[in-house]
């Protein structure tokens, strides 16, 4: 009891709490006892008061191992706001001096300090080690554990010294703390730390106030985000986009609206990066745009949405940046925006990298995608990534739940996986799986000689996507597993090999043709996103008839349909109903000359469709797009009136060639003539061209993908560059 009383006296005395939240007063008890503990405690738990009373509690002082310097220098101040003592923390890292290096030391030689903040590379400092065998420390924190593995969202190299340093310096308990771990990033860091036999406590990472939503990429996602930020108010948002330069082209685009944003990244000057965060925390803008390097200590009680303008590279990373929407239980919406285009451009990005790396790297891509392309609850899927079972039926707050799919009966295709796994002996990975099962042959498939099995193509009747639902289903009803030693290959559990000897009923999500996410400059991805699917606001029956129209005048101009109007410029149009040609050059990707060539019949039919069903328009929402971008696109223009050659005049604009060809792409898509012959002349030969040429005046669709599968062997340039002649030619 007496030890009760003296923890709630110290709970009170210095924090002027009356109650432990959680699992703190566990944690703490298991640290006065001299236990290793693991702690897994979302952010937002109370994560530092797990050290920090016991380090107030216990003689000595407590080393405190943590990566961020701004963060170290924010608990102190804390902690010195809590105390009458200035010297009862201190943090020693790369921002001191000399002279502010031994004033510290002195400090913490005399023994008032009881917590000291250190940089995993202070750590290793000679002079520094040598120092701390000199002074009595109670116990190690590690914060931020998750950086020891290769796994997590953030490794850094020198966390893997923590351990043999210690060792040098003098063995005491360790805390080990992350607000993200999953099962196997939780296993890196305790076998690398030495505390395999830690107490392990964990708390809930379920944020039951957040609404999960994915939708589909579409080139109107500038349109669909500004709309859904106009409709939030004066709320508070943070939008992440992968690179620098999206965040200040994005933030730009915002402000042009009138939106009051700005960017965020570590590519700016740290006043500028400093003052914009400051303004967000006051209140001076609604929004910020950023990469990941914005978030770490950000306590923004009232962040109302996280939009993902791309798909992040792991779910932990995401799970964490969406973690900063409704810290304070009210509502937290969390979009993010998904295409398989930027999934392939994330694999690219890793090309160049270790093969380790790489290998880590596209498995967790794999997690975010399946994240992305499931029909199960959001929350269900998420919280299984981190070791725990949901088992709500339906969640009410993601996307898949408040709109469920028909599930059906998928018992013998789980007996079929588990034949090819068994068949495999447990030691391959989903994709793998999955090749082996549909009867595809890879070259790895062959070196193993496993084509030569008989539950090769044993699954071959049904498609790749069913295949993945079944095993993904599979993982969440715990009838399989991924090993944590080798991460991804796939186990069969206790209950798998029951199920095996005993089926029972197994259900998965049905999979329409709209729910594969594909690429969106296709036809059924512009239908999707104007009916079904996962969002557009636009009108289906509208939509229906101007494909009918197009179809038409594309039979009567001898031009394929996606000629007279790209799909998403159909989908805009069914949102937000222009009614003169005026209006129709509002619309992305139709021009001036478009809008007079093609548009009288467009808007006559939308003005009757209007009329007849008595449709209030929306006020017509204008993306205003950023002035220099229209300067850039006059000057190419121009340029190639003077026969410039496309690669010289990339780069003279500082652009790569692939930047530039979009360039292109989007003046010709709006409705711009422009004859880039004097450069296909020179770089391609006429029979290539031809060929090419030919085959989009057939094609259905303008799909990149589709042209390349057709024409494998022309490169993804030749094949644009061409695309560029056609559409010019054909449609302004």
């Amino acid at each position: 009891m007496e030890k009760q009383d003296l923890l709630y006296k110290g709970l009170k005395k210095y924090f002027g709490f009356d109650t432990f939240k959680g699992n703190q007063e566990a944690i703490i008890r298991s640290i006065l006892s001299g236990k290793d503990s693991f702690v897994l405690m979302p952010t937002g738990g109370g994560k530092s008061l797990c050290y920090q009373l016991p380090a107030l509690m216990m003689e000595g002082t407590a080393i405190i191992i943590s990566p961020l310097i701004a963060l170290m220098k924010n608990q102190v101040d804390a902690m010195r706001n809590y105390s009458e003592e200035d010297g009862i923390a201190h943090f020693l890292n790369s921002s001191l001096n000399k002279q502010e290096i031994e004033e510290v030391k002195r400090e913490v030689l005399s023994g008032k300090t009881k917590m000291l903040y250190v940089a995993p590379e202070s750590l290793t400092k000679s002079s520094n080690v040598e120092f701390l065998q000199n002074i009595q420390i109670s116990f190690y924190a590690v914060d931020e554990a998750h950086c020891i593995s290769e796994w997590g969202h953030d490794f850094r190299p020198e966390y893997r010294r923590i351990r043999p340093i210690i060792n040098e310096i003098c063995a005491r308990p360790i805390i080990a703390l992350t607000a993200t771990a999953t099962p196997k990033v939780q296993h890196d860091i305790q076998k690398n730390l030495g505390m395999i036999d830690a107490e392990v406590f964990k708390s809930s990472f379920n944020r039951p106030n957040l609404n999960y939503e994915v939708k589909s990429k579409t080139d109107q996602i500038d349109r669909e985000i500004i709309k859904f930020i106009l409709s939030q108010g004066n709320k508070s948002g943070i939008i992440y986009c992968l690179s620098r330069k999206k965040v200040d082209d994005f933030a730009e685009i915002l402000q042009a609206n009138e939106i009051s944003a700005l960017p965020y990244h570590a590519g700016m000057d740290a006043v500028s990066r400093s003052n914009n965060q400051d303004a967000f925390l006051m209140e001076k803008v609604n929004v910020i745009v950023a990469t990941i390097a914005f978030g770490m200590g950000i306590d923004k009680p009232d962040v109302r949405y996280v939009i993902h303008y791309d798909i992040p590279k792991s779910l932990e990373g995401y799970y964490q940046e969406t973690g900063r929407a409704g810290r304070d239980g009210g509502e937290g919406k969390c979009i993010v925006f998904y295409s398989r285009k930027d999934l392939q451009k994330l694999e690219r990005f890793m090309q160049g990298k270790p093969v380790s790396e790489q290998e880590i790297g596209k498995q967790l891509l794999l997690e975010t995608a399946a994240y992305a392309e499931t029909s199960i609850c959001r929350r269900k899927v998420l919280l299984h990534y981190f070791g725990e079972d949901y088992n709500e039926p339906n969640c009410e707050h993601c996307d898949n739940c408040l709109n469920p799919k028909i599930k059906v009966e998928a018992k013998e295709l789980l007996i079929t996986a588990l034949e090819a796994i068994i068949a495999l002996k447990e030691k391959q990975k989903t994709e793998y799986l999955i090749d082996f099962l549909i009867g595809k042959e890879s070259s790895d498939i062959e070196t193993y000689g496993h084509d030569k099995l008989e539950e090769f193509g044993s699954g071959s009747d049904e498609e790749a996507n069913t295949w993945e639902a079944v095993i993904r289903q599979a993982l969440l009803d715990n009838y399989l597993k991924k090993e944590i030693e080798n991460y991804g290959i796939l186990k069969i559990t206790k209950k798998g090999k029951d199920f095996y000897k005993k089926p029972v009923s197994f259900k998965i999500t049905k999979l329409d043709e709209e729910d594969e996410i594909t690429d969106l400059d296709s036809e059924e991805s512009a239908a999707l996103a104007s009916g079904g699917g996962s969002g557009g606001a636009a009108d289906p029956v509208l939509f229906s008839m101007m494909k009918d129209l197009r179809k038409k005048l594309s039979k009567k101009m001898d031009v394929p349909p996606y000629v007279i109007f790209q799909p998403s410029s159909l989908e805009a149009m069914a949102t937000s109903y222009p009614i003169t040609l005026e209006e129709l050059q509002n619309i992305p990707g139709v021009g001036a000359g478009k809008a007079k060539r093609y548009g009288k019949e467009f808007v006559e039919l939308i003005k009757k469709h209007v009329d007849e069903n008595d449709i209030t328009r929306p006020e017509d929402l204008r993306v205003k797009t950023v002035a220099n971008k229209s300067k850039l696109k006059v000057s190419i223009v121009q340029a190639i009136d003077r026969k410039v050659a496309l690669d010289d005049l990339a780069e003279s604009k500082g652009i790569d060639f692939n930047e530039m060809l979009a360039e292109v792409e989007a003046i010709v898509y709006s409705g711009t003539k422009i004859n880039i012959d004097y450069f296909l002349n020179e770089v391609m030969a006429q029979d290539v061209i031809q060929d090419i040429y030919a085959y989009f005046k057939e094609s259905e669709s303008d799909n990149l993908d589709a042209a390349q599968e057709e024409l494998s062997d022309y490169t993804e340039t030749e094949i644009r560059l061409v695309r560029i002649k056609f559409f010019s030619d054909m449609a302004n």
